[in-house]
């Protein structure tokens, strides 16, 4: 780029970021990654929990309408 220089605090910038990042690459490889079972069951779950949670509110929000319109007539 034109006008800009890289003075020895750039390079420090420069040099401490990619330090970061092998840093972050080692500490990816310690991490105990789930198996695809247990991914599938988790997913499960919230899937269920979102289905039974959706009949829950749905059910509540047609009582409290038909209750709404019982009570405005």
């Amino acid at each position: 780029m034109a006008g800009v220089e890289w003075t020895g605090r750039g390079v420090k910038v420069v040099g401490r970021f990619l330090r970061f990042l092998r840093e972050v690459r080692e500490e990816i490889k310690l991490v105990s990654w789930p198996t695809r079972e247990e991914v599938v069951g988790a997913a499960l779950v919230v899937c269920v929990g979102v289905l039974v949670l959706t009949v829950f509110i749905s059910a509540w929000d047609f009582a409290l309408s038909k209750t709404a319109q019982l009570v405005l007539r």
